[in-house]
């Protein structure tokens, strides 16, 4: 005996065999009609002596059915769904011979008018692309917003510690009023959690006040160059730890080393403190990265955002006691100073508030476009990001460049991008290690 049945939302289909497994009769029932189709078997295209399920393609569905001709018309039949409407109807043939049976599950065959979905699948795609460029945009345009603002504020107001400790506190602030007005789900805090991040956030703090230092005493595409070195520090730090990287990733970082090695001789800007600054920048965020992955495995329910504002608040009772204990006495001296070169208090206040503010929405937009999109895709966009930067920064500041420093450029960009992608088939072994780039 041999039964089939195919379940839709709209039509069935039944199918019954006669003692000899050679003919067998389908019967398709649609919602206007019932056809009767006669198939003629010389084998058994299942094992009918086996329990088992198995899914034939659709095509051999439609030709099973279309190459036979209905011999009559019988009734109108409505088929109801058991469980609501089914956006993947199967066929499902039922069969015994003798004291064995089985089932099989078979994919309706998809015909023009059963994939409404394509259209939109396309319209889908091209949302997301076009959602995808957006935050791009908006990452590049708030880095390169920040990092003009910050350097037109240090060049007016030349304290670091006190501009660095500012932009925490935007950050910190803006993230509290987030929670409070429920725009963004505040953690739950729980004392090992906050133990748990005094690790990662002093080791922001230092690469962010360090960064600061830099921007302070070189120009600012220069320090995006020796930052670009990154990756050399992240491969050797996690392989103290443990983690092994294949003979391409070790390659990879040698263009790099190169690169910048040749900027720093070249650059006409250079200063030893702005190249030390960058360099411990580099250090700080690649140990909070590593100690970020270890110290919160327990808490991976805290989002990104949620995080990196926590890390922000710490980091500011971190920071601003040393700013005061470092430079806090030069303050008052130096804002008369900036009010003057400025011209207009308002300018200079202007200045600093774009700095802070754009530093968390920069920071923010980069773990929204993490989320969005694969850590390689991230870290190629971040690369191409600190061009974007450099070549905007220089162009407004108008930065002398030398040939062979602008080479030493292109050379250290390139190797990070050599890095991305060696990295990207490769698999660490030992604890994974975080290697978000959100400087």
């Amino acid at each position: 005996m041999l039964t089939l049945n195919l379940i839709t939302p709209f039509s069935s289909a039944s199918a019954s065999a006669s003692a000899s497994p050679s003919a067998t009769t389908i019967s398709s029932k649609s919602k206007s009609f019932i056809h009767r189709y006669t198939l003629k078997l010389n084998k058994s295209p299942f094992n009918l002596h086996t329990p088992q399920t198995t899914r034939l393609p659709p095509l051999h569905l439609l030709l099973l059915l279309l190459q036979q001709q209905p011999t009559s018309k019988i009734s109108i039949y409505a088929h109801a769904y058991p469980f609501g409407s089914s956006a993947n109807p199967i066929l499902r043939i039922q069969h015994s011979f003798g004291s064995s049976s089985s089932s099989h599950l078979l994919p309706r065959a998809a015909t023009a008018s059963s994939d409404p979905n394509d259209g939109g699948e396309a319209v889908v795609s091209k949302s997301k692309s076009l959602q995808l460029a957006l935050v791009f945009g908006l990452w590049y345009f708030q880095n390169i917003v920040f990092n003009i603002y910050n350097k037109k504020a240090l060049n007016l107001f030349p304290f670091p510690w006190l501009l660095a400790s500012f932009q925490l506190f935007v950050g910190s602030l803006w993230m509290l009023v987030l929670w409070s007005l429920k725009f963004q789900p505040c953690p739950k805090i729980s004392k090992p959690f906050l133990l748990a991040l005094l690790g990662p956030a002093l080791f922001h703090t230092i690469g962010h006040i360090s960064a600061c230092v830099s921007f302070s005493k070189v120009a600012v595409s220069f320090t995006h160059v020796i930052k670009s070195s990154e990756p050399v520090f992240s491969v050797v730090f996690s392989s103290f730890l443990g983690d092994t990287y294949p003979l391409k990733v070790w390659l990879s970082i040698l263009p790099i080393v190169m690169g910048c090695s040749l900027a720093a001789v070249t650059e006409v800007s250079f200063n030893l403190q702005g190249l030390w600054g960058a360099l411990i920048s580099n250090v700080g965020f690649v140990l909070r990265n590593i100690y970020s992955k270890r110290s919160l495995q327990s808490f991976k329910e805290v989002d990104g955002l949620n995080l990196y504002g926590w890390i922000s608040i710490i980091s500011l009772f971190y920071l601003f006691p040393v700013a005061v204990f470092v430079e806090g006495s030069q303050w008052v001296q130096g804002y008369h100073q900036a009010i003057a070169a400025a011209g207009k208090a308002s300018t200079f206040y202007l200045w600093v508030l774009l700095s802070g503010v754009f530093y968390h929405l920069y920071n923010q937009s980069s773990y929204q476009a993490l989320d969005e999109i694969s850590p390689l895709t991230f870290s190629v966009g971040n690369t191409m990001k600190r061009v974007v930067v450099i070549v905007s920064t220089v162009l407004v500041f108008r930065n002398p460049v030398r040939p062979l420093n602008a080479l030493g450029t292109a050379i250290a960009i390139f190797g990070t991008f050599l890095y991305s992608q060696a990295t990207s088939g490769s698999k660490k072994k030992g604890p994974e290690v975080e290697e978000e780039k959100k400087k």
